[in-house]
């Protein structure tokens, strides 16, 4: 696979072009490219998947803009990013076409990237003792759970509650397509959002924000 690669598509933009569809933003589809002497030309697209509820509402676009520039940032040209890609259809397709709590979508989508990008947690066992019983924290420097007592030590550390365990170990092991089959209660949302902010910000040293549109 070529992964992301740059690509000209000359008059998609007159409103009877063949190539309008295809090359709106967040359009997944069949592309037929040919090789010019500095980039990738499109010839022709065959439209899979358009997305179309995230142009009707703003709350949705902001949000797949978002995690659209994350993947920009994390991913470098005729890279095979295809668990990337997997990850973002997934992503824009519960965005698009579900009503699940989008700062749950967006976290599930971050620890999730983060794993394919080499940063997977521990979430068997206590980092520092390995201890398997009392998992009550997230150590954000040392990348996974700590028990009660070590946990206590580390000033990185978030405490969370079962519920919030047992979604971080399903985020991280779940099947791609059932990776969003699940709920949570705004308590265990909120430390789930805070934990993944944090953990992403501090895995790809630099700080992530959702941005107005407008």
């Amino acid at each position: 696979m070529y992964g992301k690669i740059s690509c000209v598509a000359k008059g998609a933009r007159r409103p009877k072009s063949a190539l309008l569809a295809g090359t709106q933003m967040f359009c997944f589809g069949e592309y037929l490219m040919y090789k010019g002497t500095e980039t990738y030309h499109i010839n022709s697209v065959e439209p899979i998947e358009i997305f179309y509820n995230l142009r009707t509402d703003l709350d949705k676009l902001k949000y797949a803009v978002h995690i659209s520039k994350i993947v920009r940032d994390v991913t470098r040209e005729n890279q095979n990013c295809y668990k990337i890609l997997q990850l973002l259809l997934n992503t824009l397709y519960t965005i698009s076409e579900t009503n699940k709590n989008l700062d749950m979508v967006l976290g599930i989508f971050k620890l999730r990237l983060l794993c394919i990008l080499g940063f997977t947690p521990n979430i068997r066992k206590c980092t520092n003792c390995n201890e398997t019983n009392e998992l009550i924290y997230f150590s954000i420097k040392d990348s996974g759970l700590k028990c009660k007592i070590c946990g206590k030590q580390d000033t990185s550390c978030i405490k969370i509650s079962e519920s919030t365990l047992n979604a971080i170990r399903y985020i991280v092991t779940s099947p791609p397509k059932k990776l969003y089959s699940f709920e949570l209660k705004d308590d265990s949302l909120e430390e789930l959002k805070l934990l993944t902010k944090l953990y992403f910000n501090e895995k790809l040293e630099r700080e992530y924000k959702l941005e107005e549109l407008f």
